[in-house]
């Protein structure tokens, strides 16, 4: 099978495009699905995050499109607002070679307003949360009736977290002759009754779904029930990582091992449903800023998380799924590099860690727990800290003004400036641990583009 993406009927322009972007070679899930999809084929295709899906239906879905019209052309349901802030943002890259395509996303938590001004500028591609989607549809702000594609991202997870009902109204809105293309990590029944109503005779396409052993190295240690916070305590403190993601079965488990963790004096923040979507939005940027070092998070919470460079996945308890298992670890070892996770197992999840190694159909590595050294001579603090500025978009803040204002005023380097993540209406940039203080206190002296802003530390 070909790999080269001028092997596919694509325009010079995105060509040239995808070759700027770095896209050497077609992904297998790429390789693989790309010519039906450029052919008009519905889809059903089987592949973990970060295979290469969202270039996949992106450069399919944008094949299409007539930039002439401004309606709904492309339609993509994600399960959450991160993932469909990635796939935005993904596919407004590869839309470079186009003249002025439009890229709106629309998901819950974000202001109502807004979003409809936008609508009535017009976007050739929405991509957003079914709850949100809905809710335009049936005020009619968002209209799909010249829609061509329809793409169902993560739909297991989408029908995880209650969104059937929403999906299946959406689905009846649209023309009948669209494409779908359905991209899902795992194939439960519900997806198979999904794809039996909605897609046309589609092609199915499934990736090797297993991770690398050379890419990702997997430690079991068998523990106690009434011991595993220690044990996640004695893991961290023998491998010291800069950046770990642990995985718990709930919210109470989550908020539990954070108060257990920041007892011990380490930097640590639970990600679940109950958070308020700022909230949500400041553990993630310093997460990614490293100014967090380890994120508690439930399955349902940490979808279309994409942290380059983690040192470790932590299971804190086995997923009852197999599969939730295999895409828990593939958030480590992203984009060729080395990942590590390790499994706690308390004696009643025998059967959980069985099931994993006939899924992966190797035997599990076990470690003895007692072996773990502890190489913690003093806590390990993250090596960021970040700034929140009280202005964001809204206040027409660029990253440029913020980068600026720490260079010049505060006589910080760039290289000591990190991460600018801006919101509507606030900013968040990490800068290092050693020039923090210095940098809080120039930037709640002086000016950003000539105005004073609210900045604190966090």
């Amino acid at each position: 099978m070909t790999t080269a993406f001028n092997s596919l009927p694509l325009s010079a322009a995105m060509l040239a495009n995808l070759n700027e972007l770095g896209y050497a070679a077609m992904t297998p899930i790429q390789a693989q699905s790309l010519p039906l999809i450029l052919q008009g084929q519905d889809l059903i295709a089987q592949a973990k995050t970060g295979s290469g899906k969202t270039a996949a239906f992106g450069i399919g879905l944008l094949h299409p499109l007539n930039p002439r019209y401004f309606g709904c052309q492309a339609l993509v349901l994600c399960p959450t607002r991160e993932l469909a802030d990635q796939v935005a943002k993904e596919i407004r890259r590869l839309a470079r070679a186009a003249d002025n395509i439009k890229v709106l996303t629309l998901c819950g938590g974000m202001p109502f307003g807004p979003q409809i001004g936008s609508l009535e500028h017009g976007a050739h591609v929405v991509v957003g949360t079914p709850g949100r989607i809905q809710e335009h549809l049936a005020k009619g702000t968002l209209k799909v009736d010249g829609l061509n594609t329809l793409v169902l991202d993560e739909a297991d997870r989408m029908l995880d977290m209650g969104f059937i009902d929403a999906i299946t109204a959406i689905i009846e809105q649209t023309p009948a002759r669209r494409q779908t293309l359905l991209f899902s990590a795992t194939y439960p029944e519900g997806i198979e009754q999904l794809a039996a109503r909605f897609l046309k005779k589609p092609a199915r396409v499934e990736v090797e779904s297993q991770h690398d052993n050379a890419q990702i190295e997997q430690r079991f240690y068998e523990v106690e029930a009434s011991q595993r916070y220690q044990a996640v305590a004695k893991v961290l403190d023998h491998l010291l990582p800069t950046s770990t993601l642990a995985f718990c079965q709930t919210k109470i488990q989550c908020d539990e091992l954070v108060a257990f963790l920041k007892e011990r004096g380490l930097s640590a923040a639970a990600l679940h449903g109950d958070l308020e979507q700022r909230d949500r939005d400041q553990v993630l940027t310093m997460f990614a800023n490293r100014s967090l070092s380890i994120l508690v998070a439930t399955d349902v919470a940490a979808r279309g998380i994409d942290i380059a460079g983690l040192d470790l996945v932590l299971n804190v308890e086995l997923s009852r799924d197999p599969e939730v298992h295999i895409h828990r670890i593939g958030r480590s070892g992203r984009a060729g590099e080395k990942g590590l996770a390790v499994s706690l197992v308390a004696p009643s999840e025998a059967p959980r860690a069985s099931a994993i190694e006939e899924l992966q159909q190797r035997p599990l590595n076990w470690k003895n727990l007692d072996s773990l050294k502890n190489n913690a001579t003093e806590r390990l603090r993250p090596p960021m800290i970040t700034l929140n500025i009280g202005g964001g978009r809204k206040d027409k803040v660029r990253p440029g003004d913020i980068l600026g204002a720490l260079t010049g005023d505060a006589g910080l380097t760039a290289d000591q400036v990190g991460k600018i993540a801006l919101f509507d209406n606030q900013a968040y940039v990490a800068v290092e641990r050693s020039v923090a203080h210095q940098a809080l206190l120039r930037l709640q002296a002086g000016k950003i583009k000539g105005r004073s802003f609210k900045v604190r530390s966090l």
